[in-house]
């Protein structure tokens, strides 16, 4: 008989998946597979009226970039600086976003609330951009910014102990390199938003399923599947006897 598979686990930060809306156009993060609907709303800006829906709709939002880190802290540096980077193309955007054919009258509230809502072109050249930083060695100051921190918070710890101090900071040296990092599409096509990429990431293509984002480890996924005797794709796994 076939046997119940246990749910596959990602590494917070080591993944981050990226959703628009077909309508729209809007971007949302995530570190999971699936969209959460709580956390996905608070990163909906209201840009006029009816803007922000009472819910998702899965139907509307799928899957069509996803970034894979080998270094998780690397993940959570990128994630916190897309986020940054998509309220500044929000909120502190160029007139001739907002303009007709971008040099005539302003838009109408609708119409305006239309435009900043694609993020989709922004949210890849964002990435790339991130990726592009992270490629730099960090300077001489951010070294010595980083091991002051750190400096600081081991003083604190001999004084209070290490129970009663949270949270412990990273060196700036391990937050650099883009090696290994893989970016998978849903169409290849959408790279072209960015003016160019780090040498060192990878370009792959984008597996799915229906209203869920790529399976981070799908070959291995699917062997477990075959062996519980689960449908494949283009195949039906015969249960063993």
């Amino acid at each position: 008989m076939a046997t119940a598979l246990a749910p596959h686990t990602v590494k917070h930060g080591q993944h981050i998946f990226f959703y628009n809306n077909i309508r729209t156009n809007q971007v949302l993060y995530s570190f999971t597979r699936t969209l959460n609907n709580n956390d996905a709303l608070k990163q909906i800006p209201f840009l006029g009226k009816k803007t922000v829906p009472a819910k998702l709709r899965k139907d509307l939002w799928q899957p069509f970039a996803m970034v894979e880190f080998t270094n998780p802290l690397h993940g959570l540096v990128a994630y916190r600086k897309l986020r940054e980077f998509r309220r500044l193309h929000e909120t502190s955007y160029p007139l001739k976003v907002i303009r007709h054919k971008g040099t005539g009258p302003l838009l109408g509230t609708k119409k305006r609330g239309r435009a900043l809502m694609d993020q989709k072109a922004n949210s890849v050249a964002d990435l790339a951009a991130v990726l592009l930083q992270q490629e730099q060695e960090p300077t001489a100051k951010q070294i010595q910014i980083s091991d002051n921190r750190i400096n600081h918070n081991n003083r604190l710890r001999k004084q209070k102990g290490d129970q009663n101090v949270w949270g412990r900071p990273v060196s700036a040296r391990e937050l650099s390199g883009v090696k290994g990092v893989k970016v998978r599409w849903a169409n290849k096509l959408d790279a072209g938003f960015a003016k160019s990429w780090p040498r060192g990431v990878v370009h792959r293509n984008l597996m799915k399923n229906r209203h869920t984002a790529a399976f981070p480890a799908w070959p291995l996924h699917m062997q477990r599947r075959k062996r519980a005797g689960f449908l494949v794709p283009g195949k039906v796994a015969r249960q063993r006897e």
